[in-house]
């Protein structure tokens, strides 16, 4: 058998185009327009390169975006200064500080100071605990897209096996979390799981973000699994890879998602979904007679 590629692309072009239509309606019946600031601390080319992706999808959907940029010696008081600005700027509905920050600045304290109606990248303590109830505010990103690609494919979830290789609080637990809400039955693997096949083997639904290029082979994959890779590896040549060996295990899963081209777009489209749904949420209250 061979599997069916899951266009990221394709997905995220369909949904941004209806997030744009509620960004006018927002506009037409509201007189607000969705805003994201992005404060980027440093000059990190990759960092830099993630943040003009954002940008771009912001402009495309038509959300108002603005670029804070702090230098790398930046104290960790100047940038919760900031954030406090933001919280309270009725303009701007997402707030989102691009990882990772340099080493002498505290990321939890960061990211506990951006307000939960604002954490629109889902990591705040209370997103994340939500998680465990089903009543978070904003969910994270990844994890998100990887649930609506399964929802866009019509791909089950109730009663399967779901196998997460990786336990990172970005990716890992979050995606674990949320796929347990759906009724799924979830394992968890990581860097010292022993014997990775004898799990991986019983997954309907595999789900990988290891960070290691190559490290699910076909061998440890069941056959007509559906196949996720959230991996995203730049090898020595160049080449940008994910954690499964895509030719080998295409060729025995039922559905899998490229690298390029698979979850990463999804996690761009969920960034841009939470500010408008922030936005909304500022409509409402407002209509409510209500402010933040």
């Amino acid at each position: 058998m061979s599997a069916k590629i899951i266009d990221g692309k394709a997905i995220a072009a369909k949904l941004r185009a209806e997030y744009h239509v509620r960004v006018d309606v927002l506009k037409a019946k509201h007189g607000i327009t969705p805003g994201l600031a992005v404060i980027l601390v440093g000059d990190s080319a990759a960092s830099r390169s993630y943040v003009s992706g954002k940008i771009k999808a912001c402009r495309e959907a038509g959300i108002h975006s603005e670029l804070i940029e702090l230098p790398a010696t930046a104290s960790e008081v100047e940038l919760l200064d900031r954030i406090e600005s933001l919280n309270t700027d009725p303009a701007i509905h997402g707030i989102l500080v691009q990882l990772p920050l340099p080493a002498h600045i505290g990321v939890s304290s960061v990211i506990e100071a951006i307000s939960v109606e604002k954490d629109v990248d889902g990591f705040h303590l209370y997103n994340m605990g939500g998680l465990v109830t089903g009543s978070t505010v904003f969910s994270p990103c990844t994890p998100y897209g990887v649930q609506k690609i399964l929802e866009h494919e019509n791909i089950p979830v109730e009663g399967r096996n779901v196998v997460v290789v990786g336990a990172s609080n970005i990716v890992g637990k979050p995606t674990a979390l949320m796929l347990m809400q759906q009724d799924a039955t979830v394992v968890i693997c990581h860097k010292k799981t022993r014997d990775l096949g004898h799990f991986t083997l019983l997954a309907d639904i595999l789900v990988v973000a290891a960070g290691v290029p190559n490290l699910i082979v076909p061998q440890i994959v069941r056959t007509g699994a559906v196949v996720i890779d959230v991996g995203f590896n730049r090898l020595p040549d160049g080449r940008i890879v994910g954690d499964v060996d895509f030719e080998g295990v295409k060729e025995k899963a039922s559905y899998i998602t490229p690298v390029p081209g698979g979850v990463g777009p999804m996690t761009v489209t969920m960034l841009l979904h939470n500010t408008i749904v922030s936005a909304e949420r500022f409509a409402t209250a407002i209509t409510s007679g209500f402010r933040r």
